[in-house]
């Protein structure tokens, strides 16, 4: 498993959403670019936010959640990185705050950013990080869910929240030195006390 060249953030755009469990991508991606000195500009023909590395490049796509996978697919033809070389990081409610997931593929699990990236990528086998975002009760179930995913982090969960990103941001930055299968052995195993 290569290294990627397009690291993913999923989140969605503007002020309402800002700093929502949902964004936690955009959170992630944003301390990736902090550390390696790199700028996102807005590029509006792929509806993202870019910003080049030394390895490839990051993205935050402008479209909302559902619609990521437009973003995606384009930026991802223009730099010719294929779904493989494609390093998805998402929020994902079936993980505790600060838990951390590397999968090399799989179904959308719920998750519309997913679903939408499948679709438009016309595959499933791209890998990802998926980052805990549920609350240590676990899972919230039925109508409670759409409010924990979009609301923000409560003060309580902010130590918990900076601990994570800083996680997260080592498991991307070590793929992208070392490759996809080293990163995973690491931080797979590699968890927070719950």
């Amino acid at each position: 498993m290569n290294a990627p060249r397009l690291i993913v953030g999923l989140g969605n755009p503007g002020e309402t959403y800002r700093d929502t469990r949902h964004n936690i991508g955009f959170m992630v991606l944003d301390e990736i670019a902090r550390r390696l000195g790199a700028a996102f500009r807005e590029e509006k023909r792929w509806a993202g936010m870019v910003a080049k590395f030394a390895g490839g490049y990051l993205l935050k796509p402008l479209t909302f959640m559902n619609e990521s996978g437009r973003s995606v697919q384009a930026v991802g033809h223009f730099y010719k990185a294929s779904p493989e070389q494609t390093l998805v990081v998402y929020d994902d409610v079936d993980l505790t705050l600060g838990r951390l997931r590397f999968r090399t593929n799989g179904s959308a699990a719920g998750h519309n950013g997913i679903r939408s990236l499948i679709a438009s990528l016309g595959t499933q086998e791209f890998p990802r990080l998926k980052v805990g975002i549920a609350p240590a009760e676990g899972r919230p179930a039925g109508e409670r869910m759409v409010g924990h995913v979009l609301g923000k982090f409560r003060a309580e969960e902010q130590p918990a929240l900076q601990t994570v990103i800083q996680r997260a941001a080592d498991a991307v930055l070590s793929a992208v030195d070392r490759g996809l299968e080293a990163a995973m052995n690491v931080f797979n195993r590699q968890q927070p006390e719950s």
